[in-house]
């Protein structure tokens, strides 16, 4: 029934629902999530719980959640990198297919071609060495946080190439939904961006994306096949806008399980993961819909590639280095992060960017 597109991961307001009304509230939602038929009795209670839930203001919704969701220093989850081959609910761990954490060797030389054709341009885009090469990031409110971070950090690196204008493009607020939509206000403050920076759009080369959608109510993999959707459109319109785009790395969230309130926290913020291997994934079978090679019929799409994989269990952290994320990394709200959460990340994108073959070519001296 099309009331359980509608169920949404947020507290039941606790002045409104009993502890008997929430928990089978909780149960029937797992059985819709898990495919199993929904009896009409249970459709008619289900409808009647979200009415009440809609009565609720979001401050009573977001202390409900956090009442009933304490803060987890862990999840059990494994990073993606550190799944390998493993899997996820029927899906394989890995950055890329194969369980593998780098790209196929024909998809990688793709790159280090494009790569090596990324040049200073002028403002109409034309060759010049007085030109700029702009890096531009897209995202919404924890990337703009980071990309911040990140442009700190860049600005006193000795090493990075004098000929390249980092741009946060990133905005608050501004999900992976918004950014799928061409004509979304998103756009238009991102030219503004870029001409605050005195570079135009036909100087960006290459993107950085990290997305995510608010709120997601859907289950595994129904919330992530959603956001994969939106990342595809956005790269579609990442085509469009920027004619001299070459490449786009893609990058899934930081850790959730801090979270207190229903925005994106777990297990939507590790599985967001998946969404960005499955674009990639795609992208390496050949889609059409995410075509970058002329050769193979019409270019929709930039060559895309993993970016840094931000995602750790928390203070368990990850195996492939030291990375965690302890409660002082995230804000009030246990979602978006602190000082030192951004820092962190900007930190790995700088490093990512100093040290992948498609980014070195470029992004340093």
């Amino acid at each position: 029934m099309a009331v359980f597109a509608l169920l949404l991961p947020m507290l039941l307001a606790a002045q409104a629902i009993s502890d008997a009304d929430r928990k089978r509230f909780e149960e029937i939602r797992a059985r819709h999530d898990r495919g199993e038929k929904i009896s009409a009795e249970d459709q008619r209670f289900a409808q009647g719980i979200i009415a009440r839930m809609r009565q609720a203001s979001p401050a009573q919704q977001n202390t409900e959640y956090a009442r009933t969701h304490p803060p987890r220093e862990s999840t059990g989850l494994v990073p993606l990198p550190d799944l390998g081959t493993g899997m996820y609910q029927g899906e394989q761990g890995g950055l890329y297919r194969g369980g593998q954490n780098t790209p196929p060797p024909a998809h990688l030389q793709a790159g280090l071609a494009l790569a090596k054709g990324i040049a200073p341009l002028d403002t109409e885009g034309r060759p010049s060495l007085d030109g700029r090469i702009v890096f531009l990031t897209i995202g919404m409110s924890n990337t703009t946080m980071e990309s911040q971070a990140f442009l700190k950090l860049a600005a006193a690196d000795a090493a990075i190439n004098p000929k390249l204008t980092p741009v946060d493009g990133a905005q608050g607020g501004q999900t992976a939904h918004i950014t799928a939509d061409p004509q979304a206000n998103f756009w238009k403050v991102v030219e503004e961006r870029l001409a605050a920076a005195h570079v135009t759009a036909r100087q960006v080369e290459a993107v950085w994306v990290k997305q995510a959608n608010a709120g997601p109510s859907a289950g595994f993999p129904a919330a992530a096949k959603s956001l994969q959707a939106d990342l595809t459109a956005t790269l579609h319109n990442l085509h469009d806008k920027f004619p001299n785009l070459k490449i786009v790395y893609l990058s899934s969230r930081i850790y959730g399980g801090y979270a207190g309130t229903p925005l994106n926290p777990e297990p939507h913020a590790y599985e967001g993961g998946f969404a960005v291997k499955w674009t990639i994934a795609a992208q390496i079978a050949g889609s059409a819909d995410l075509n970058y090679d002329p050769s193979k019929g019409a270019v929709r799409c930039p060559w895309v590639a993993w970016g840094p994989y931000l995602w750790a269990d928390g203070t368990k952290g990850r195996r492939q280095d030291s990375l965690v994320y302890t409660r002082e990394d995230v804000g009030p709200d246990g979602t978006h992060p602190s000082d030192a959460g951004r820092m962190k990340v900007g930190r790995q994108l700088l490093d990512f960017l100093k040290s992948d073959p498609t980014s070195k070519p470029w992004f340093l001296k």
